[in-house]
Parts: structure tokens; C-alpha cells; sequence
């Protein structure tokens, strides 16, 4: 699918609807029914249109997406929604009222921006991808605060807008870029364009960015949703050198107070797996502090403590049992127990999971959490499940 136009005329507005929801088995069957009637690139095209509609609805909702116009890479790399309102909303905050929109891709985060009642320019050079953004504020009946231009944003005159965002591409057609100066455009000039900014900038880059990276005039923020980290922002105008870990839905957010490593510790009654947006910003020692731990190695990202102290920026599991690495007494011990529904999770080891639930071969009807990683330096798995809230407990 190389152009919108068919798909926004009646005939191919009618198509759409036709094709919602179609079964990807009868699709075969339905298309040939559809071209006895209509040309046959239309109905190709809608219903290619209709599977990345049916994919978008992950990030988009069900609502949305079945109203919105999508190329393949648009549905791979467009901020989710509630990601996107959640950046609106604090640009909301500092006061912008318009925003220069660089890199809109098919227009996820100009939605969520207008939607919060602000201004947007919304550019991007590739005429199919800037051909969906158009016909995306329309559809959502946002045209009259989005302006759509098709154009190199290296070339864009910003200064007349309060703040602007810059979503580089970092995907290539050999798959993803993580060298931050092979982004297109490359992060420095992004870093140029957000410093000269009036009100505020943001910078969306992928989660694994080094901190050493993170230039000292920024803030350095996470973002996880559900649990997945989504991305790494790039803040100016806010607070200089400051690092969070924000998780929604909700938000929450942990900022960093620069504690040092928590200490290495024998392993305790409960274990926390921090969220991942927490391990990402290096905010770790936060979440020992306020669960009264420790980690149980030195480079790895599990806090153990004896106490069940609730946060929501941590998981915390209950420890019943603690083995030298052996699938020989794993397998024994989940026997016994009759353990059937077996979670593996894993730091610092190189089992695989599915391996590991192939050689001991759960049976029962009860369920388990074993955790593969390192205490001290040795192999351990340590086995256990959820922790429930203490009565009265309030998460800290």
C-alpha cells in the first residue's frame, strides 16, 4: 500500500467499514466476493488496512483505531496512547499551548496533544506517512488544532511554538538503530532543536540509552505501562539533571535521590523484582530503601528483604524455599508440592525458561514462581509466589 487517497473516497470509506473485523481465515473468501464489485488494489488495500487496524487496537483502543489510517511501520512505532496523553499532560502542565510535532510519524502523539487542548505542527517527510497523520486528525475531528506538513524537519522554523517534541526514527532497513547519533535525525541535532526551544522540549529515545549519554541539562525520565517499559524521554525546561521512573497506568513516579547501591545481603522472606522502568533509570537503591532491603548480588536487580512492605514500583514475592542451581531437586521439590503452573524468571543466569519447564515437567494443581540468578556470585533458584498486602498494609 503505497497511497491513502482510494481508502478516503466513499467507495473506499464503504470498504472499510465492510471489512471490519474480518476473520484473517475467511479473508481470502471475502476478498474475492469484494472485487466481483470493486477494483481489486481497493480491496487489497482495505483489507490490509483492516489487519493493521485490528493491530493498532493494543495501542490505540478499539474506539480509535478502527477510525484511524495506518502503514505497517506506523502501527510498530507510534507511541501508545495512554504513553502519549501521559507526555501531553505534563506539557499541559508547563504551561505550552503549541508544540512543534517533529517526527509525527502517523500522528499518535499530535493526537494526544491536541486532545490536551494544545497547538501542534505536526511534520514528517515521507508523503504515505504524513498522508495518514492528515487523514488521522481529521477522523478524530482534530484538524482545526493540527496542522500536518509533509517535510524534512531539519528544515522546520519552530520559534513560534512554546515547546517542541522530536520522535526520531530509530529503525533502519536492517532492523532497529541503538547508536543514538544513527537516529534520523540524529539525537544531537534533536538535543540542538530541543534547547532552543522557548518553553520546552521532550526527546523520545529508545529505553536502553546509556546515562552517561543523558546530556546535563536534561531531565532523564522512564516509562513503563502495564509493566513493559515503552520508552526513555529527554526533558528540557523542567528539572536539569533530574532521573525518574514513571509507571502507568496511574502515573507514579520515583524520582532519583542519588543513594548509593543498596548492600549485598543473605536472602530474606520476600523478594522485589523492581518495575523495569526502575531498573532502567538506575533507581534500584530507591526501592531497597523503602522496603527495608538489600540485593542479593551485587549486579543484579533483585531486592530481598525479611519485611512486606507493598510499593507499587516493585513486585514482591513470598520465598519458601532457596536451592543451589539443580533441576534434578527442582524438579523433586515442584513434584512434591505438585506444582503444574510453573513461572520462570531470571537474572544473571543463561537457563531459558522454556528449557527449564521442559525438564522439570510441572504436574499438579497448584502454581509456583521460581527465580534463576545469582546470590553472592553462586547459581540459585529461589522459589516462592506473589506476596499479598499485610493486613492493614499501604503500599509505600
Amino acid at each position: 500500500m503505497n497511497d491513502l487517497a482510494p481508502l478516503l473516497t466513499p467507495e473506499g470509506r464503504a470498504l472499510l467499514e465492510e471489512v471490519r473485523g474480518v476473520d484473517p481465515a475467511r479473508e481470502l473468501a471475502v476478498a474475492t466476493r469484494l472485487r466481483r464489485e470493486h477494483p481489486a488494489g481497493l480491496v487489497s488495500a482495505a483489507l490490509g488496512q483492516a489487519r493493521l487496524r485490528q493491530r493498532a487496537v493494543a495501542k490505540f483502543g478499539a474506539e480509535d483505531a478502527q477510525r484511524m489510517f495506518f502503514t505497517p511501520n506506523g502501527v510498530e512505532q507510534s507511541t501508545r496512547a495512554s504513553v502519549a496523553a501521559y507526555r501531553a499532560g505534563r506539557l499541559r502542565e508547563l504551561g505550552v499551548a503549541s508544540v512543534a510535532d517533529l517526527c509525527c510519524g502517523i500522528g499518535g502523539d499530535a493526537i494526544a496533544l491536541a486532545r490536551a487542548g494544545i497547538r501542534v505542527l505536526a511534520v514528517d517527510r515521507d508523503p504515505l506517512t504524513a498522508a495518514a497523520a492528515r487523514a488521522n486528525v481529521e477522523a478524530l475531528g482534530l484538524a482545526e488544532l493540527v496542522e500536518v506538513r509533509e517535510a524534512d524537519v531539519t528544515e522546520v522554523d519552530t520559534a513560534g511554538y512554546d515547546a517542541v517534541f522530536v520522535d526520531p526514527a530509530r529503525r533502519g532497513g536492517r532492523g532497529r538503530i541503538f547508536a543514538p547519533e544513527a537516529y534520523s535525525p540524529p539525537l544531537s541535532w534533536a538535543i540542538g532543536a530541543a534547547r532552543g526551544a522557548s518553553r520546552a522540549a521532550a526527546l523520545k529515545i529508545a529505553p536502553g540509552v546509556p546515562h552517561e549519554a543523558v546530556p546535563s541539562d536534561a531531565e532523564a525520565e522512564w516509562i513503563s505501562d502495564g509493566g513493559d517499559v515503552k520508552e526513555a524521554v529527554l526533558w528540557f525546561g523542567t528539572e536539569p539533571g533530574a532521573v525518574r521512573a514513571t509507571l502507568l497506568p496511574g502515573p507514579r513516579t520515583l524520582l532519583s535521590r542519588g543513594l548509593p547501591d543498596p548492600e549485598v545481603r543473605p536472602p530474606g522472606r520476600y523478594l522485589y523484582e523492581p518495575d523495569g522502568a526502575v531498573i532502567r533509570a538506575h533507581l534500584v537503591a530507591e526501592v531497597a530503601e523503602r522496603v527495608g532491603g538489600g540485593l542479593l548480588d551485587a549486579t543484579i536487580a533483585y531486592v530481598t528483604a525479611d519485611e512486606l512492605r507493598p510499593t507499587p514500583y516493585a513486585t514482591a514475592y513470598e520465598i519458601t524455599d532457596r536451592l543451589p542451581f539443580n533441576v534434578k531437586k527442582l524438579k523433586a521439590l515442584l513434584r512434591e508440592r505438585e506444582v503444574g503452573t510453573l513461572t520462570v524468571k531470571k537474572r544473571g543466569s543463561a537457563v531459558e525458561p522454556e528449557e527449564l519447564r521442559r525438564k522439570v515437567r510441572p504436574q499438579g494443581p497448584h502454581a509456583a514462581t521460581v527465580f534463576l540468578t545469582r546470590v553472592a556470585g553462586a547459581p540459585t533458584m529461589l522459589i516462592g509466589a506473589p506476596a499479598g498486602p499485610p493486613a492493614g498494609g499501604r503500599p509505600s
